[in-house]
Parts: structure tokens; sequence; C-alpha cells
């Protein structure tokens, strides 16, 4: 009973870790898409011998603090776990079980 508990459990933490990939990657899909839409509707195409081409350094400004927040997501999903990790957890949830253990333990 307790080995296919230990299974579903580990089925249930890989099925949530790849949801977690797969909105990773589609928020990357969305932000390249939007962002190449709105640097290829703002760019001047009569390209100038001298200045500054066609291209303005505002069609930056959306990819750039967007590129920010993907790159928090990404670490979210990808990176080491700084700050209440899944290490953190896996540590927390130990403590509570063990803890509710000993509390019904002491009304038996």
């Amino acid at each position: 009973m307790e080995r296919n508990y230990q299974e579903e459990e580990r089925y249930k933490a890989a099925k949530k870790q790849i949801k977690e990939i797969k909105g990773f990657y589609i928020h990357l899909l969305v932000y390249l898409f939007v962002n190449i839409a709105i640097i290829a509707m703002n760019t001047n195409f009569n390209f100038k011998i001298f200045g500054n081409f066609g291209f303005e350094t505002s069609n930056l400004y959306t990819a750039f603090f967007w590129g920010i927040g993907l790159f928090a997501h990404w670490a979210s999903v990808f990176g080491p776990s700084l700050f209440l990790g899944k290490k953190w957890e896996e540590k927390k949830i130990m403590e509570l079980m063990k803890k509710d253990k000993e509390q019904q333990k002491k009304w038996e």
C-alpha cells in the first residue's frame, strides 16, 4: 500500500514539474512572437544611409522588461531553488507529517 502511495506521489510530482516546464515554454513562445511582432510593426523600413537605420531603441523596452520576468520564470522552473525551494518544501512536509504522527500517538 505504501509503495503504491509513494509511486503515486512521484507521479504527481513529475506531472506537476512537466506542467511547469510546459508553462515556461508557452511563455517563451508568446514572448518571442509578441516581441517580434512589436519590433516588426515599429520598424521604419525607409532605411537611411546614416542614422538609426529605421530602428528605435524604444522598441526594446517591452522585450527587456518582459525578458526580466521571463528569466524569473525560467529560474523558478529550471534554476536552483534559492528561497523556499523544493528541498525546503520536502523538509517542511516531513516536519508536519512527523508532528501529526506524534500528535496521533499522544491521543492513542
